[in-house]
């Protein structure tokens, strides 16, 4: 018994009917059977849920992006903070007559500090790397509890 079909027309961009060409020569199926396959995979309820997975993994992989991101925010803050407390702490003031000369030598060091940034940022590697490289290296050198 065959089916019944029914003749349709329909305007399809030309990269779009060479891939369908191409998977047909691939498959030895016909363009037809190519296009009807396809149609009845999106149409079929199971689309639905293949839909849903994919975009499930798609929000966990980005879920855990996002922890990453948090994590290095956190560790920025918490190293700024350390860094800050420790300057506050070390650096007595600055009597007035030793203002300009230390202002000159601070202006320098400051354009040196963000010239050696922008090369670390460009090419060096980065704090979190450093830190995962360090902290695994501390935990596999530990002894272990007995």
């Amino acid at each position: 018994m065959r089916r019944g079909h029914i003749k349709q027309t329909f305007r399809l961009d030309a990269e779009l009917v060479r891939l369908v060409a191409e998977r047909a020569q691939q498959r030895r199926l016909t363009r037809t059977e190519i296009v009807e396959a396809a149609l009845a995979s999106l149409l079929t309820p199971d689309h639905e849920e293949r839909m849903e997975a994919m975009v499930t993994r798609r929000l966990d992989r980005m879920s855990r992006q996002l922890d990453r991101i948090e994590w290095h925010g956190e560790l920025v803050s918490e190293t700024l903070a350390l860094l800050v407390r420790h300057w506050l702490t070390n650096t007595p003031p600055l009597p007035e007559a030793a203002l300009p000369a230390a202002q000159s030598v601070g202006k320098r060091r400051w354009e040196a500090f963000v010239a050696a940034l922008a090369r670390r940022m460009n090419a060096g590697p980065k704090l979190a790397a450093e830190l995962s490289r360090d902290l695994s290296g501390d935990l596999q050198s530990e002894p272990s509890a007995k």
